[in-house]
């Protein structure tokens, strides 16, 4: 999948989405001082607060001399607010952002951006604002940059200020729009775009965003339609083709879908992410031609990083499914080199959790808690490590007709988050710990909370729905406080053949465990001591599904897994692969057809470079399926 909405045009930092009017007579009688034009401006901003028609008066009278006078419109939509001038406002605010693209600073700050040098960047927005505090084009260009860096609250309220003294800003709101969406607060998201898209339905990167949007909600059909509206104004866009092509791939439009991305690469044949795109089909075959013009895109010297690293990924899956693993794994392993030199992953501060859980989540502890949190029996959280069936899993029980599917629902990580999830140790309130301090009504309100904020994603009135985010692993001990009557199913491949399968997946987004082999060993090996505690302090409150035995004996393990659940065995559940509801993951293409052996084995001929992740992963390869009795974490563990 896509790292997020494309953009159907690229637009300077500084311009506006909508043509502005002309400046209008000015008003007669304005009691403007003999002062120079910055002095000026510090007098009628003194006066703002107590006389608002002189301010209005003498700002006109500045933009008369000088009509690009960004600083006099400003103070022009200040006063007109105040005197209730809405509209003239409003109007006035635009125009002091459009002034703005005659600014020298500002154009040095939108080329610093533009160019990717945000240091240069920051610099220059932060002299300005400490200089110009109400400029709104400086304030957005800001809330753009903390975005990049991945400083959504930040960015939010950055943005959130521009539009409070500029409501009128179109770019600003469609920033906001994004980072809503980026932070997967899609309905907020989809609110501002609606506000956008009332002003001007013609609007075709707020449509585009729409669609992203949309299509993080389960709204697929429509996210479609939106993309479709857009080509057709816009046609010649390869990154929309591709966003557009992650939908139909989505609602299982598998022809349409490989359509859109060849749509793409028509138009631009190096961009690495389509190329990928039609390799994580997982079911698409490459010919000599594609792996020809992949190899002369590698070899061109302005080709961008992502494009490089996707087109690694795409050349290692042609590779491997041609039978020629060494070249494969060459491309695989440049690949991941690239995308983990682009990260911060330490596998220490997962093993650090790990410890702490363990120490933490005692049978004392949860007795004490007994009957706390949210009764509601709804959710079902199915977890474990990326690529070890889940996807499957999933499309087997949402063929009961008891049980809903939704997506990889971001949830619980984001309850985490606020909880204190990025605080060390050392710090107060750090979690898990701070989840000791929680009394009855607390916990009760956290497992609410997560039903509200999952209930945008439930089309239907059955009874249970599933939560199939794989890396809610390590939040168990949470789930089990909050929801104590919702179900786990953790599902279990072989770390050698689940470990390997991450690392020949780029993840559009997250998962930075997966780029070095050795950090994939210490991953899995984390992951089985935390579940081998709550095994211990939990007993049978998690079922745990054995991939492996379900491709062997898929009506056992199903009806196993039914029983844990609680519900009626139906057919369905057998009959999973004509399931035509929407997968938006890595396996969507797999688990619409019946289950089979195929690729169950493959790691078998990479495994001679794969002596790194067997040292990582130590005695939890030999003990599986089963886990090693201390977690593989030592006495003291």
């Amino acid at each position: 999948m896509g790292t997020g909405p494309a953009r159907p045009v690229q637009t300077h930092p500084l311009t506006l989405s909508r043509r502005l009017p002309t400046m209008g007579p000015m008003s007669a009688g304005a009691s403007f001082p003999p002062l120079s034009r910055d002095r000026a401006l510090r007098h009628f901003g003194k006066l703002l607060a107590t006389d608002a028609p002189a301010v209005a008066e003498g700002a006109r009278e500045l933009i008369r001399r000088e009509p690009h006078d960004a600083e006099a419109w400003r103070l022009l939509g200040r006063a007109l607010r105040k005197l209730g001038a809405d509209a003239e406002a409003g109007w006035a605010e635009l125009r002091a952002i459009d002034a703005s693209t005659h600014d020298p600073e500002l154009l040095q700050a939108a080329h610093a951006l533009r160019t990717d040098d945000l240091p240069q960047a920051e610099m220059l927005l932060r002299a300005r604002l400490k200089a110009k505090p109400f400029d709104v084009a400086a304030i957005r260009m800001m809330g753009e940059l903390a975005a990049r860096i991945g400083r959504f609250a930040d960015s939010e309220l950055l943005l959130r200020r521009t539009l409070e003294l500029a409501p009128g800003f179109t770019a600003a709101r469609t920033n906001l729009a994004t980072v809503l969406h980026r932070q997967h607060r899609s309905s907020e998201a989809l609110a501002e775009l609606d506000a956008l898209l009332a002003e001007d339905p013609d609007n075709a990167q707020a449509r585009n965003l729409k669609a992203a949007a949309l299509g993080r909600t389960g709204s697929y059909e429509e996210a479609a339609q939106l993309y479709e509206e857009v080509l057709a104004r816009f046609p010649d866009q390869p990154k929309i083709w591709m966003s557009y092509g992650h939908i139909l791939k989505t609602v299982g439009r598998r022809e349409d879908s490989i359509g859109a991305y060849r749509r793409a690469l028509g138009q631009n044949p190096r961009l690495g992410e389509v190329w990928w795109s039609l390799a994580n089909l997982k079911t698409y075959s490459f010919d000599g031609a594609d792996l020809d013009i992949m190899r002369s895109a590698l070899g061109r010297n302005d080709l961008s990083e992502e494009d490089r690293l996707h087109l690694h990924f795409a050349l290692g899956k042609a590779l491997e499914d041609a039978g020629r693993p060494e070249e494969s794994f060459s491309h695989y392993a440049e690949g991941n080199r690239l995308r983990r030199a682009q990260i911060r992953y330490e596998a220490a501060d997962i093993s650090d959790h790990v410890r702490r859980s363990r120490a933490l989540f005692t049978p004392a502890f949860f007795e004490a808690r007994r009957h706390w949190g949210c009764p509601a029996p709804d959710p079902i959280f199915v977890l474990g490590m990326p690529r070890a069936g889940s996807t499957l899993v999933e499309q087997i029980l949402a063929s009961h007709p008891a049980i809903e599917g939704t997506m990889e629902l971001p949830d619980i990580p984001a309850l985490v988050k606020r909880l204190g999830g990025r605080q060390s140790r050392a710090e107060p309130g750090a979690y898990p710990e701070c989840l000791a301090e929680l009394d009855s009504r607390a916990l009760a309100e956290l497992g609410q909370e997560y039903l509200d904020r999952t209930r945008i994603q439930r089309k239907t009135d059955k009874p249970f729905f599933i939560d199939k985010m794989p890396n809610n692993w390590a939040h168990v001990g949470l789930i089990a406080l909050i929801l104590p009557n919702a179900r786990i199913i953790d599902v279990r491949r072989h770390p050698l053949a689940c470990c390997f399968s991450n690392f020949k997946q780029h993840f559009a987004r997250g998962q930075g465990f997966t780029y070095a082999l050795s950090d994939l060993g210490y991953y899995y090996r984390d992951y089985v001591a935390l579940l081998q505690r709550f095994d211990q302090v939990l007993p049978g409150r998690i079922h745990r599904v054995i991939h492996e035995r379900l491709v062997e004996d898929p009506e056992a393990e199903i009806r196993a897994m039914l029983a844990y659940l609680d519900v009626p065995f139906d057919e369905a559940c057998l009959r999973f692969h004509e399931n035509a509801r929407p997968v938006r993951t890595a396996s969507s293409e797999q688990v619409r057809r019946p289950i089979n052996r195929e690729g169950i084995d493959r790691w078998r001929d990479f495994e001679p470079w794969l002596g790194p992740l067997k040292e990582a992963l130590g005695p939890v390869l030999a003990s599986y399926p089963d886990a090693p009795a201390d977690g593989g974490y030592g006495a003291d563990g």
